[in-house]
């Protein structure tokens, strides 16, 4: 099976107005019974759409491709468990891959930082795109829209922990384990960013 997986179709994607529903159902369905070409085509098809799901959570491609290799495994494994009646195709494979990356995220050294303005802009092109799934996946509100953009407002480091405490669900001293540093500067930093944070989105509201 990892013998089909190669590098995102960004070439070969359908349009997205081709990802019918139906048809990718009807993969899925064949993938359960461990189908490999529906795998490669389920696979063509939306590798690119997903690839670019995983970039704006991750921002570096390196990690954007691992992830999305990761997901195609889990998606081969566990096709069987998807189920129409639950959630649209694109909807269920975007959720494994967002999974995925925050998985990831947990792991990787504190070099890696969430870029808050690309991820306000791909919140933009989420809320913007013809299919609803990336909205769906990532339960994207006004709220959610508000917060990026004062998240962005933020300083890069201060920014980095913020998002590793609230968005990844890391501990103080995890996040202070991550970036090197002494818990009561991680500390301070969320404590600052957060009264940051509701004065920016109070001013929004307002």
């Amino acid at each position: 099976m990892s013998a089909l997986l190669g590098q995102p179709r960004l070439d070969k994607q359908l349009p997205t107005a081709a990802l019918d529903t139906s048809q990718l159902q009807n993969w899925l369905a064949a993938v359960a019974r461990k189908d490999a070409q529906a795998f490669k085509l389920l696979y063509d098809a939306t590798s690119a759409k997903l690839f670019g799901f995983a970039l704006r959570i991750l921002v570096k491609r390196e990690l954007a491709e691992e992830v999305l290799q990761e997901s195609f495994v889990n998606i081969w494994n566990n096709a069987a468990s998807y189920q129409t009646g639950l959630a649209a195709p694109m909807t269920w494979m975007t959720t494994i891959v967002r999974n995925r990356a925050f998985d990831l995220l947990r792991r990787v050294d504190h070099d890696v930082e969430i870029d808050a303005d690309n991820f306000d802009m791909g919140i933009m092109q989420a809320m913007e795109s013809s299919e609803p799934t990336p909205a769906q996946s990532l339960e994207l509100t006004q709220d959610a829209k508000a917060l990026a953009s004062c998240m962005s407002r933020l300083e890069g480091l201060h920014r980095q922990a913020m998002a590793m405490a609230f968005f990844h669900d890391l501990s103080h001293s995890e996040v202070a384990e991550q970036m090197k540093l002494p818990i009561g500067t991680v500390k301070t930093w969320i404590r600052r960013g957060l009264d940051k944070l509701r004065t920016c989105l109070t001013r929004l509201e307002a």
